[in-house]
């Protein structure tokens, strides 16, 4: 399994990066991304944080651990400098909250994701066909989601991603360690969003790249 979308005790999340990484090497996790949400208040605490924690740890761990974010709530305007940003402080993965259903997130977030040229647009909700297009043509991967409320759209970002060629990815969206998925089950809620067995195998291969495997 690799997951490219967690959270830790510095945003939302429930463990501290040490003993997140420590719960995915039982679960016999190959890689994952700590993508803890910021926005212009927290980024230069966030980011850097988890990289001093994440140095100690890496060298000794069983798994490829990288260092991201999850832009979050941000206005569409300041995407693109906020993307900017986060690579500069050293994130190797940069995350953007999409326009999920459950969420009031503003209108024009997943375009201004996808023209900002972030990593991963999360559960993007009912994301329109133009934009799915542009993502493609980006290079932007859209969610599939594991996480509820989130995952309701999965279907609709397999459709139409599917339809045009956009790339995919699986995040669980880990909060807790009830959150975390192994592999079977991830590959359940792929399949669950209307995906076949080489959309699984195209889904992790993208993840492989991204963490560096």
């Amino acid at each position: 399994m690799i997951d490219l979308h967690t959270h830790t005790l510095f945003s939302d999340g429930e463990l501290l990066p040490s003993e997140l990484i420590r719960r995915c090497e039982i679960k016999g996790f190959r890689g994952l991304a700590i993508t803890d949400h910021a926005d212009y208040s927290n980024i230069d605490i966030v980011i850097p944080n988890v990289l001093k924690a994440c140095k100690e740890i890496t060298s000794i761990a069983r798994i490829k651990v990288r260092v991201g974010v999850e832009l979050t709530h941000l206005r569409p305007e300041h995407i693109k400098a906020m993307v900017q940003r986060a690579r500069e402080l050293g994130a190797h993965i940069v995350l953007v909250h999409g326009e999920t259903i459950t969420e009031p997130v503003i209108p024009g977030t997943n375009r201004a994701a996808i023209e900002a040229g972030a990593d991963v647009l999360t559960h993007p909700g009912l994301i329109s066909e133009d934009d799915v297009k542009l993502a493609k043509e980006r290079g932007v991967r859209l969610e599939i989601s594991g996480r509820k409320g989130h995952s309701y759209a999965n279907g609709h970002v397999a459709k139409i991603a599917k339809k045009v060629g956009a790339k995919l990815v699986m995040g669980s969206d880990s909060h807790s360690p009830g959150d975390l998925l192994d592999r079977s089950y991830a590959e359940l809620i792929i399949k669950a969003a209307g995906l076949d067995d080489d959309d699984v195998k195209k889904i992790f291969k993208e993840a492989e790249t991204l963490i560096g495997l």
